[in-house]
């Protein structure tokens, strides 16, 4: 199977330059059965622009006008590519020249929806439902693969012809940035696929991305507001959803400027209500089953 590379990138300049040689390296490995290398800027103020078409012309460059979020650029960069599978890399990972060979076995599978690279330090996704809401660890590093509550964004492969199936990251809810990846895995897990962990796929990941740049305060708003999103789409057992109402109450109580998360994704209530009632009709696996693999 051919896989194409997604870089999504807005004001990446300086990790592009010292990332994208080591990307292309990795294509150069036939191995790897990388057919392209796609880069969508999404609106970039720097020189990313420039410097990929002086530096790096074998790439493909795809361009927002304007800055629309993590999700949209990755599903820009879906819809453009012609591989069998897509490889999301963000431009702050640097994988290893055989990245991908252990990824062809997962993909034999057709219920293989994703598989999550082995950033170093970090082992599989871990998904939990405590006190009304979701959380999220890492399971342990180890040299088996694993099943995954989800698969990152930043450093994964997935199956081309299910993202499409799936819709891809959702833009309209999610964005700009955080749990659109773990939505996306979620989907695929209820509706019967496989989502997994590699541990010789391997990479490093910097943490060096625009996020970093931001308002933390604004950020974590983001973040927090994102996990209620989800929840209200994904989240749809009776006896979950009765225990969730149950954890908002208790945070007001304890925190009471949680309202304002709570505001914030009210105002996206007509978005996440339609969303919901399409993941009722289409899920074939029980919330309670997907948490219970983790537990």
């Amino acid at each position: 199977m051919k896989a194409s590379i997604i870089i999504p990138n807005f004001n990446g300049e300086k990790l592009l330059i010292n990332n994208l040689p080591l990307v292309i390296k990795a294509m150069e490995n036939r191995d790897n059965n990388i057919l392209e290398i796609i880069v969508v800027d999404d609106a970039s103020e720097d020189g990313s622009v420039k410097l990929i078409k002086h530096m790096f012309p074998s790439i493909m460059l795809i361009k927002h006008t304007k800055n629309r979020g993590f999700s949209a650029a990755v599903n820009t960069g879906a819809r453009a590519s012609s591989g069998d599978l897509l490889v999301l890399l963000n431009s702050d990972v640097i994988p290893n020249p055989d990245f991908l060979m252990a990824m062809s076995k997962h993909f034999k599978d057709p219920t293989v929806f994703a598989v999550s690279m082995h950033e170093k330090g970090y082992g599989w996704a871990k998904g939990t439902f405590i006190n009304g809401y979701v959380g999220l660890e890492m399971g342990e590093e180890s040299i088996k693969p694993s099943s995954s509550f989800y698969v990152s964004g930043g450093s994964g492969v997935f199956r081309r012809s299910l993202w499409m199936e799936l819709g891809g990251m959702d833009e309209k809810l999610l964005s700009p940035f955080y749990w659109e990846d773990i939505d996306l895995c979620y989907r695929a897990t209820k509706r019967g696929y496989q989502v997994l962990w590699e541990s010789d796929s391997k990479v490093v990941h910097k943490h060096e991305s625009t996020i970093s740049k931001l308002s933390k305060k604004y950020v974590a708003r983001v973040r927090e507001r994102n996990q209620l999103l989800f929840i209200w789409k994904n989240i749809t057992s009776i006896n979950l959803t009765r225990k969730h109402f149950a954890g908002i109450l208790k945070r007001l109580v304890r925190h009471p400027g949680y309202i304002i998360i709570i505001i914030m994704a009210l105002g996206r209530l007509g978005i996440v209500l339609k969303a919901r009632k399409k993941e009722i009709k289409e899920s074939k696996v029980s919330d309670e089953a997907i948490f219970s693999k983790f537990g």
